[in-house]
């Protein structure tokens, strides 16, 4: 081949990856950050990208998103936020701790919570009608339904006089949570052993506290700490035969006894719709904070079966999903 004639092909060659990086750059940037570990929540990226697609954009055709996850690291989010302000994001959806990170860098960015706390008492939003410049989102509500998740409980194991009940660190929600249990076993005439945890080896102090105790069932508090060592905690429920009630579906579609509570995969799709609508042009003040309204009871009969559980007929008839 000739001087010439590789030079140009080589050229062309090159052109290639450049025009390609070209047409991504002109793509509207959409960040995707939590202060979770990326393992385990695959499940969220896809539903947000469901809701994107359902707003018409699409990953890689019309739109750019970008994945940063501080792996538990909360200290990581202020550089994580400044590589996606770097990347000119369109918009930024986020976790409770990512948009609150987000909020304390006063960044310009839109930004779509999803959280199960209240975003106007953490100062994300000034009301839920009219958010306020920057900040919209999707509302869960989980830890109201902690009186709830007893009474289904009380079903499963119905024998249990000494209940546990397994909190994170201490948030407003965590802590009316515990307060509804309370009450709501008083009227069972059940007592509540209550073990707070911060870390992976509070999570095996509680559990040994909780056999100690005689604890005849166990309630899983919301939060995002005992949903990122869900797996840790299910496999400690079960060395410790232990029938256990969590908030997310996400425990029993991995071995978990019993779940309920709303979908945050629902209300990640929810996030990715309003995204779109941001990337589009409107604003995040004229979209109203949204609470999500799917909730879900999830069985795991295997699980139950293992624990030799008798399950009743009306809470079969009542769940959202069995698994086999």
């Amino acid at each position: 081949m000739k001087r010439r004639e590789f030079i140009t092909l080589l050229g062309g060659a090159l052109a290639w990856p450049l025009a390609a990086r070209a047409q991504q750059s002109s793509m509207p940037v959409v960040g995707f950050l939590r202060n979770t570990p990326s393992a385990g929540f695959d499940h969220l990226v896809g539903a947000f990208r469901q809701g994107l697609s359902e707003a018409g954009f699409v990953d890689g055709r019309n739109v750019a998103i970008q994945q940063r996850w501080a792996e538990g690291r909360d200290d990581r989010l202020p550089a994580l936020l400044a590589d996606l302000v770097s990347l000119k994001a369109a918009v930024i959806v986020a976790n409770t701790i990512g948009a609150l990170a987000a909020k304390a860098e006063a960044t310009n960015v839109p930004v779509v919570f999803v959280t199960g706390s209240d975003p106007v008492r953490d100062g994300l939003v000034a009301s839920f009608n009219r958010p306020g410049v920057n900040f919209t989102g999707v509302v869960f509500i989980s830890g109201a339904l902690g009186t709830k998740r007893l009474e289904l409980l009380h079903q499963l194991a119905p024998k249990a006089t000494t209940i546990a009940m397994l909190v994170g660190p201490s948030q407003p929600e965590t802590v009316a949570e515990q307060t509804d249990v309370q009450k709501a076993a008083q009227a069972f005439g059940q007592q509540v052993v209550v073990a707070d945890a911060t870390s992976a080896a509070e999570i095996n102090a509680a559990f040994a506290k909780f056999v100690e105790r005689g604890a005849g069932a166990l309630l899983v508090g919301t939060g995002a700490f005992t949903n990122s060592h869900r797996e840790a905690i299910v496999a400690l429920a079960a060395r410790r035969a232990i029938p256990t009630m969590y908030s997310l579906r996400e425990f029993a579609s991995i071995g978990g006894l019993i779940s309920y509570g709303p979908s945050i995969t629902d209300a990640y799709r929810q996030a990715g719709i309003y995204a779109g609508r941001i990337i589009k042009g409107e604003k995040p003040a004229d979209l109203p904070v949204m609470q999500s309204s799917k909730f879900e009871l999830v069985l795991n009969i295997k699980t139950a079966r293992a624990l030799g559980l008798d399950v009743p007929d009306r809470l079969l008839a009542l769940a959202d999903e069995v698994i086999e």
